[in-house]
């Protein structure tokens, strides 16, 4: 018995997405930014970078190559990496913002995490590239004169600009849940960290010590490399289906064993897709409970994980009437047709026969136990040597463990348009 409706990954070194304590306790409240909500400030905010870094990049490549300084030219490169990356993000996003169809009944969230990978690789290609310029140039028997005054300048111009775009892209993110933004945000400061290493090689090359320009842009190639790898990294753990860690998982067996009627929770499996994750999981009820009553149970802990867990798109809860962590011990039995058809053979042409309302299957613990409903016995009858005739029959077969007889000793009670009720009697009971 299953209960459910119709992804951006933790760090490698974060303990999880946090449980909301603070949720609104009604599951009609909302829970996060609409998919177009999410979109159009995606698109707002990439925009707005896009102006900054096309104004960043021509100003600091042109000063760069008029000021004789590698490292601002360098830098002017990334800020002109930055353009890429937002138009990787502008599409991306637009894709990512559609809903689940036919051949995607998930969604589309992965789209965002794919171009953040390549939002990386970006970033590592723009670090090969300066790092390769500036071992060349420290190779080099002759070096340019030193840079001017107003390379300098700009580079800590730059510093300011790429870093309040870093705090405005990064906060939007996390407003909207998007792991894409939070990594472009990143991509802006690792430009604002380049200017500030590139402002102390211009100084120490103004200072007179020119190689520093060269050696400042190798160090901006390296520190640009281990964003790009941190954001691959992070994304190439989504997409092979990384869960969560241990301690979100034990805060959500918490939440699903404070629901009224489970007992055990546990194989727990979840998988980010974009911003939203997925989880299933098992729950153990009580044996004998009926199927409605288990399926409302486990709703229920669907609709509290849902409630405290804002990070969730879906949950799967799957009841288990006993502990199958280590295999199911009755997957081998019998089913109800087939079995039915061998207790019609064995009851065949006894009394209480006639009178089977209903018959309950309970499959535990390797064996099927049976509650067999009769109806009231006809005058002169020996109810109670019937139904113990009735359960020697139906325990004979060797996949039948307890045989319970209740037998109606009153008529059906129906109230209304609702279903009608029986007044039953135990009869008989056997281990």
């Amino acid at each position: 018995m299953v209960a459910g409706t119709s992804g951006q990954p933790p760090h490698a070194s974060s303990p999880g997405p946090a449980l909301n304590a603070a949720a609104p306790s009604s599951t009609d409240a909302p829970r996060g930014p609409s998919r177009t909500g999410r979109y159009h400030v995606t698109r707002r905010v990439t925009w707005v970078g896009i102006a900054v870094n096309l104004a960043l990049a021509a100003v600091k490549t042109v000063t760069g190559v008029a000021g004789q300084s590698q490292a601002l030219v360098a830098d002017g490169i990334h800020s002109l990496s930055d353009l890429v990356s937002d138009a990787v993000v502008l599409l991306a996003a637009r894709h990512a913002a559609r809903g689940a169809d036919h051949d995607h009944p998930y969604g589309h969230g992965r789209i965002e995490t794919a171009a953040t990978v390549l939002v990386g690789l970006l970033l590592v290609l723009t670090a090969v590239l300066i790092g390769h310029n500036a071992v060349v140039s420290l190779g080099a028997t002759t070096h340019p004169g030193p840079p001017s005054l107003i390379t300098l300048v700009i580079a800590l111009g730059s510093v300011a600009g790429k870093e309040a775009l870093f705090h405005y892209t990064r906060n939007a993110g996390r407003s909207i849940g998007s792991r894409l933004l939070e990594a472009n945000a990143w991509h802006h400061r690792s430009d604002a960290l380049s200017s500030v290493v590139v402002g102390f090689g211009i100084g120490g090359a103004l200072a007179g010590v020119v190689t520093l320009d060269a050696v400042a842009a190798l160090i901006v190639a390296v520190m640009i490399a281990k964003v790009g790898w941190d954001v691959i990294r992070d994304s190439l753990r989504e997409l092979v289906d990384t869960g969560f860690d241990s301690e979100t998982v034990a805060e959500l067996r918490d939440e699903a064993l404070a629901v009224d009627g489970v007992k055990h929770a546990h194989t727990f499996r979840s998988r980010w897709m974009g911003h939203r994750a997925l989880v299933d999981m098992h729950i153990r009820v009580g044996s004998r409970m009926s199927v409605s009553e288990g399926h409302r149970i486990a709703e229920a802990v669907r609709l509290r994980l849902l409630d405290r867990l804002s990070q969730l798109a879906d949950v799967m809860v799957h009841v288990d009437p006993e502990d199958d962590t280590e295999g199911g011990p009755s997957n081998a039995l019998a089913l109800r047709t087939e079995l039915c058809e061998r207790l019609r053979a064995r009851i065949d042409g006894l009394e209480a026969t006639d009178r089977i309302e209903g018959l309950t299957l309970h499959y535990l613990a390797g064996r099927v136990h049976l509650e067999i409903a009769l109806g009231p016995a006809g005058p002169g009858t020996d109810a109670a040597a019937a139904a113990e005739a009735l359960r020697r029959a139906a325990a004979a077969d060797p996949e039948i463990g307890n045989v319970s007889i209740l037998e109606r000793v009153a008529p059906q009670e129906c109230m209304g348009d609702g279903p009608c009720t029986d007044t039953v009697h135990p009869k008989s009971e056997a281990m």
